[in-house]
């Protein structure tokens, strides 16, 4: 018989290795459905590996989808923390965007070191102002947040198909309907000539550093552990644990507002309902693949990120669809949800019978 006994300490060591074993892992799964669709294997990841890291440019698409997934996965992570379960970081990207836009779009003219900060904390402030609500809402009267963030998604991506086609529209555009475009001064810098790469990377990565220092060097870092581990507990020794809940709402909701500010500031320069292949709900992946962990999070993302770049050149390569990337990315997440036990539990063998 197969007993699980809880650890009183999970070692470090262990906890590294998790992330890493679940990605090998579903790498190795995904080799059954490429082997059932008559693809090389081989040369499948071969090529997925090239088209990933094989050149300057591959390397850049990669950090370039990354930071996005970064701001998310933060998002998800900080608010999962405290079990406030943000399932609507999709909504407040593509908000984000919409505020990014009103504001970059001609609405404030000056230099560069003037406009590009106001681009993005209107991103940043629209993501935190659309959680605000399900964070109230989950305090004041027990409304569940994950159904109010998951349906405010898809109040978001209305708005923003109304204003993309109506106030907001750019007249100039004869095609798929999108905003007007942000002057040049709003526009994020680029990292490397010729790419994609801005500098919202650097940003992320910031981001990235100043959670993990809220959460694990601060006092209200502290409270939103302690809030998330034990809410009973916490109440009792006298935490704000409402207080907590909404400033981490607002929190998460500014972090996914900057990813929605970054890719009008950085990749597109304008607005339109294709900004996003689900960055949002990838980035809840990217956070349970890091364990929460907002460092980790940005080697999550790469991961993730480069698994849909380098899925896109072995898709025509060998002609596999690449939606394989997203099949890698649930093995992964699935593999993680395992091996997290092995991280919480210790199995032992016990004989039939035993106490």
């Amino acid at each position: 018989m197969i007993r699980l006994q809880p650890r009183s300490e999970t070692p470090r060591l262990l906890a590294l290795a998790v992330p890493v074993a679940a990605a090998l892992a579903a790498l190795a799964l995904a080799a059954i459905p490429l082997a059932l669709a008559g693809a090389p294997i081989g040369r499948a990841y071969a090529t997925m590996l090239e088209g990933a890291f094989g050149s300057r440019f591959a390397l850049a698409e990669v950090l370039t989808r990354a930071t996005p997934l970064i701001f998310t996965g933060l998002a998800a992570a900080v608010a999962f923390r405290a079990r406030l379960y943000n399932i609507g970081a999709e909504g407040q990207l593509y908000l984000g965007a919409l505020a990014a836009v009103a504001v970059g779009a001609g609405a404030v003219d000056g230099p560069p070191a003037l406009v590009t900060p106001l681009v993005l904390a209107a991103g940043a402030l629209a993501g935190a102002a659309l959680m605000l609500g399900p964070a109230l809402a989950r305090v004041l009267l027990g409304a569940d947040e994950v159904v109010t963030t998951l349906l405010l998604n898809f109040v978001v991506l209305l708005l923003v198909q109304m204003m993309i086609e109506g106030p907001m529209k750019d007249p100039m555009s004869l095609g798929w309907p999108q905003s007007e475009p942000l002057i040049d001064a709003a526009q994020l810098p680029k990292l490397i000539e010729r790419t994609r790469l801005h500098a919202g990377l650097l940003g992320a990565l910031a981001c990235a550093l100043a959670v993990h220092v809220l959460l694990s060097r601060t006092v209200a870092g502290y409270a939103i552990r302690a809030v998330g581990a034990a809410p009973a507990a916490a109440r009792f020794a006298g935490l704000p644990v409402a207080g907590t809940l909404v400033g981490v709402g607002a929190l998460s909701g500014a972090l996914a507002g900057l990813a929605g500010a970054g890719e009008v500031a950085g990749v597109k320069g304008f607005l339109a309902a294709d900004l996003s292949p689900g960055y949002g709900y990838a980035g809840i992946v990217v956070a349970m693949l890091a364990g929460l962990s907002p460092l980790g999070t940005v080697a999550a993302a790469f991961f993730v990120a480069a698994v849909f770049v380098g899925a896109d050149s072995m898709s025509r390569a060998v002609t596999v669809s690449s939606y394989i990337a997203n099949l890698i990315v649930a093995m992964a997440l699935i593999a993680v949800l395992v091996a997290g036990i092995l991280t919480r539990y210790r199995v032992r063998l016990a004989r039939a019978g035993s106490a």
